[in-house]
């Protein structure tokens, strides 16, 4: 998803020393990521087999979803700094990112991703070379990536971007897809399982 031209505005507040301010960008940047997959998550709701996978938000009984912005280094230590240096996820050795959560009033989840290789070949670097700053995925949580991976293919014919389900961030279970949405762009979600979730 490339960045719209407010994103530049709101990731420097998600750094801003007032909470108020912290609060609104977050809320921006989750609306915009949440309402590109809208349509998609409603026509998903519709099929019973891929429903029962969905997580809902306990909070807000909601689809589980969290909105992936990806930001430069110092943006990265900046806006972790200013939200009180939450825990960095254990990502696998493998893939070029280092992230941390954010949560916020009203369900509101952001999950804050950078490169360790600005001018390397990873995910994050490669979205920030051609997008700059901005919404790069927005995250759904399931209870069986296998079995929602399944029902996307065989019922809406969307195939995942890895043949098989990976190891994500903090021992969950993922896998992505490229979703054209109904405006004609697309949008990269993620499903992630997460450890010891039980299955409905």
């Amino acid at each position: 998803m490339a960045a719209s031209s407010d994103n530049p505005a709101l990731m420097r507040s998600l750094s801003d020393p007032d909470p108020i301010k912290r609060n609104l960008a977050a809320a921006v940047l989750f609306e915009n990521g949440s309402k590109s997959i809208r349509s998609l998550t409603q026509e998903w709701l519709g099929f019973t087999p891929l429903a029962e996978s969905l997580v809902r938000d306990p909070a807000t009984g909601n689809l589980e979803i969290t909105v992936g912005i990806a930001v430069e280094p110092p943006n990265f230590d900046r806006i972790r700094a200013a939200n009180g240096s939450p825990r960095l996820a254990n990502v696998p050795p493998d893939q070029d990112a280092q992230e941390f959560e954010l949560f916020f009033p009203g369900g509101v989840r952001l999950d804050v991703l950078t490169t360790g290789r600005p001018r390397g070949g990873g995910a994050i670097a490669r979205y920030l070379q051609k997008f700059g700053e901005g919404i790069q995925q927005v995250e759904i949580g399931v209870t069986n990536v296998g079995r929602a991976t399944q029902a996307l293919r065989e019922r809406f014919g969307i195939e995942p971007i890895y043949p098989a389900t990976r190891a994500g961030a903090d021992g969950t279970s993922v896998n992505f897809f490229l979703v054209p949405t109904t405006e004609g762009k697309k949008v990269l979600v993620e499903l992630v399982e997460s450890v010891n979730r039980p299955e409905h």
